[in-house]
């Protein structure tokens, strides 16, 4: 019996710090794809401010869809055939509190409050607007497979 006892303690030893290198690892994978989501932001905002149309279409999913602050459902072509078109321009988005990322394995929501200048679906539009993004990472990398603008009232 006296000497099944430390090998009971070292199994459990080795298994403790086995699950805790698990968690450890898990850690870190979120913080990279949590770092990985905040660039792919930061291209998406240049993107549009640009309006660099193969960019866009690369970051935005075949089956993306926006709402924007009137409410509208908008498809990755209909984006596009604005942006082409002209009917969307955007002179400046500009975060205001601390962008919010929260990952879950392949999936990221992130979600901010900005200040938007330019124009939407032809029409002049500038305001605050709190933003949500859904991000998916697939074989090329994350890609916006939704977002959403609502209008905040002016304080």
């Amino acid at each position: 019996m006296k000497r099944i006892i430390p090998y009971v303690v070292i199994n459990i030893a080795l298994a403790s710090f086995a699950f805790g290198q698990s968690k450890i690892q898990k850690e870190s994978a979120d913080s990279s794809n949590e770092q990985e989501v905040r660039q792919t932001i930061e291209k998406y905002r240049a993107a549009l401010l640009r309006r660099d149309i193969p960019m866009l279409e690369q970051i935005w999913a075949d089956d993306y869809f926006f709402v924007n602050a009137a409410g509208e459902m908008l498809t990755k072509a209909q984006r596009l055939a604005n942006l082409k078109s002209g009917a969307t321009t955007l002179e400046s988005i500009n975060e205001e509190e601390e962008l919010k990322v929260r990952v879950h394995q392949n999936a990221a929501v992130a979600a901010s409050r900005v200040t938007i200048r330019g124009q939407y679906s032809g029409q002049p539009t500038s305001g605050q607007y709190r933003s949500i993004h859904v991000w998916l990472k697939g074989p090329t990398g994350w890609q916006l497979v939704a977002n959403q603008l609502t209008a905040l009232a002016a304080k």
